[in-house]
Formats: structure tokens, C-alpha cells, sequence
């Protein structure tokens, strides 16, 4: 549970339960910057933004602000809700920043899915960190990932609806203009790392993302704060939030 000495306040972006946004700012200092978190769970409805909660409470106690993103998601919102929703929400968060008299730089924070959604989002954010990112969907359905995962969320294959696949897949978008971190695990067999590797194989020439490779990190200890690679995550947060605040 998080601290309860923090106050929470829950926004709505949408008329459905799950388009909410949690934002809490660190308890009586100012908030070195805002984290927003997008959480995966290969599209479905039953993992919720509750998942990210050990990340929402160790940044806390390390002086950020901390916007916890909730959106549609399962067979009955397909594509792009999920990504559409990302968008609003994180427009809701820095419009809310503003109004506080905060600054409204963010670092959108995305785990498996909810990386799909930073990195294909990356544009209305300062910078991103994609923690074991969703990079590229017709992939996830070749291999059956995630129990069939895409096949389940939508509906058909890249055979079939080709235009969602390459829509669903940063591997095929833009390449981000703001800075990037990849942080994925060798031994994850929700999103095999080969995914990542090749989505910077394919911006080669076109950007540079910083990237954070480790041995041993599984699917889910990789949003688990007290794994090992989790400090050096939070420095090159650090770092990002002083480039931009120096431009």
C-alpha cells in the first residue's frame, strides 16, 4: 500500500470506470519531477494499474510525482483505445501540473503493453523508458506470446488486418524524437529480449536510444524496485529531467 501519509487524487479523462489517472506528489518537499506509468498485461482486462504499485512507492520516497495511468483495454476496446487512451491521460497530467504550478515535464514510464503505449506515445512526453516493451505485435502473434495474447486482443492476424498489426507496433511508427531508455532482461520469456534488440537494429540511423540489457531480469522483477537494475533506471531518470530543465 502506498504511504498513507501521501494524498492521492484520482482524474477522470473519460466516461468509462477504467480512463482514471492517480497522481500523487511526494509528502512535504518539492517533487524532483513527474513519472507517468503505464501498465501492461498483454491487453487484458484482468491486470490493472495496481501492478506498477511497488514503482508508484519507491519514487515517491525518492522525491518524484507519480501518475499512475489506468485505461480500456480487452477484446471489447480494441485498437487503438488503449494507445488513444495513454494519450489523453497523459495530456490530463500535464494539464493538472500546470494548474498546480508545477512544471509539466514527464517521463512516461511503460512496462510490456503499457512500453507499446509509452513508445508509441513518446511524443507528448519529455522522455521515455520502455521496460520490456511490446515493440513489435505481429511478432508476439507469430510466437503465441502471452498465451496467444494477440490473437485473443485482436481478433485476426497480420494476414488478415495488417493496418492494425503495423498501427499496434512502435517497430513500425516514427522513431521517437525525445530521449529513450530500453531496459529489458535476457532471461524474459513474456517478451523475449530479441524483440527489443531488433527494434534498435531498426532505428539505427534514425535515433539513438539509450539501453539497459541485463542477464539476469525476468518479465516481472524488471518492475520490481529492488531488483539491481532499478537505481541506474532512476539515474538516468535523474539526469534526463536535468537536460531538459537546462535547455
Amino acid at each position: 500500500m502506498p504511504d498513507q501519509s501521501q494524498e492521492t487524487e484520482v482524474f477522470s479523462y473519460g466516461e468509462h470506470p477504467d480512463q482514471y489517472v492517480s497522481l500523487m506528489h511526494p509528502d512535504r518537499r518539492p517533487s524532483a519531477g513527474t513519472a507517468v506509468l503505464v501498465h501492461g498485461g498483454y491487453w487484458r482486462q484482468r491486470i490493472t494499474a495496481g501492478v506498477m504499485q511497488p514503482l508508484v512507492d519507491d519514487l515517491l520516497r525518492s522525491g518524484w510525482s507519480v501518475a499512475n495511468v489506468e485505461y480500456r483495454r480487452g477484446p471489447e476496446h480494441s485498437w487503438p483505445i488503449p494507445s488513444l487512451d495513454t494519450a489523453k491521460a497523459i495530456a490530463l497530467v500535464r494539464g493538472t501540473l500546470r494548474r498546480q504550478g508545477r512544471p509539466d515535464t514527464v517521463i512516461l514510464i511503460g512496462h510490456s503493453v503499457g512500453g507499446q503505449l509509452a513508445l508509441l506515445n513518446s511524443g507528448l512526453a519529455t522522455a521515455v523508458i520502455a521496460l520490456a516493451p511490446v515493440t513489435d505485435a505481429a511478432k508476439v502473434h507469430a510466437e503465441g506470446l502471452g498465451e496467444d495474447a494477440a490473437k485473443e486482443y485482436f481478433g485476426g492476424s497480420p494476414a488478415e488486418i495488417p493496418a492494425i498489426y503495423r498501427m499496434a507496433s512502435p517497430i513500425q511508427a516514427l522513431p521517437p524524437e525525445v530521449p529513450i531508455l530500453l531496459v529489458h532482461g535476457a532471461n524474459d520469456d513474456r517478451v523475449p529480449l530479441e524483440h527489443t534488440r531488433q527494434y534498435v537494429l531498426d532505428l539505427a540511423g534514425k535515433a539513438r536510444p539509450d539501453q539497459m540489457f541485463h542477464q539476469q531480469l525476468d518479465h516481472f522483477e524488471i518492475i520490481d524496485p529492488q531488483q539491481h537494475h532499478w537505481q541506474d533506471v532512476r539515474s538516468w531518470m535523474g539526469k534526463v529531467l536535468a537536460d531538459a530543465r537546462a535547455e
